[in-house]
């Protein structure tokens, strides 16, 4: 993937990244679960990232493949997780890519204007923790 959308020539800025991460950061100290946060561009490149205090060390790497996944995919992960359950069109998804395909909740495409501009992966909670954290993150751009 190229650092922009092919079809806008269009990515997340890094403003826009740090003010994704502060939203998401917001609704994490709201619900009372530390996070991470991890914002990448629309070629799929980590941009900007947060470990909030006593969010788990394990789900760096969670929160960092959430959001490629879904710029990857252009879809959220939760999605694509049920998508990919035995049976399912995408089964066996989550081994592709060297296992860097997540799905679980927590990862949110970033639009503008209607197009996919990159994407924010959260993870530090439980998958409806980690959504609502996305969830609001990527309403700041979408």
């Amino acid at each position: 993937m190229s650092n922009t959308n092919p079809e806008t020539g269009h990515t997340v800025t890094l403003e826009e990244a740090r003010r994704v991460l502060a939203a998401g950061h917001a609704k994490a100290e709201e619900i009372g679960q530390p996070m991470n946060i991890a914002v990448v561009c629309a070629g799929g490149h980590l941009l900007a990232f947060e470990r909030m205090h006593n969010a788990w060390t394990g789900s760096v790497d969670i929160a960092i493949k959430k959001a490629w996944t879904s710029r990857a995919f252009d879809i959220e992960t939760g999605e694509l997780g049920k998508l990919s359950q035995s049976g399912d069109q995408f089964f066996g998804i989550h081994a592709s890519n060297d296992g860097k395909v997540m799905i679980f909740a927590g990862g949110v495409p970033l639009m503008r204007e209607g197009k996919i501009i990159g994407a924010v992966g959260v993870s530090g909670g439980l998958g409806k923790q980690d959504q609502a954290v996305a969830e609001a993150a990527a309403a700041v751009i979408n």
